[in-house]
């Protein structure tokens, strides 16, 4: 058991399962997305503001190239093991990457804001001159 923001009891590994099925990181509603990977502006349970943390489309980037380069190798592999008509490449690898991509952006953006939330991450304040 570990110590959460807040002060209540977590299991280790709790957060980071429900994660990706869009809950709260600090009070485990499923509130964190509004759309497919779209964070919600704030938490309807406990009011968590989402607009305050930055996580940015750093981790996009990265899982693209991190699943291209996987969909390229597989469909090489496949062209040069079976021989496959065009179609079948289309018909398998473009779905596949599509979700791919998808379910990867919703687990890494929902990853970075509990990071951000768990160390109190936020924006520089610069003192008033």
């Amino acid at each position: 058991m570990t110590d959460a923001p807040g002060g209540e009891q977590t299991a280790p590994g709790g957060l980071s399962a429900k994660l990706p099925f869009g809950h709260c990181p600090r009070c485990r509603a499923k509130t964190l997305f509004a759309g497919v990977i779209s964070f919600a502006p704030k938490c309807s349970g406990c009011g968590l503001d989402y607009s305050a943390f930055n996580v940015g489309d750093g981790a996009a980037a990265f899982l693209t190239l991190i699943v291209g380069g996987l969909i390229s190798a597989l469909a090489i592999w496949l062209q040069l093991s079976v021989e496959p008509p065009f179609w079948v490449h289309v018909v398998l690898w473009v779905p596949l990457s599509i979700f791919a991509v998808l379910a990867g952006l919703r687990y890494g953006k929902s990853r970075l804001l509990a990071a951000e939330y768990r160390r109190k991450a936020g924006e520089a304040r610069r003192p008033a001159p």
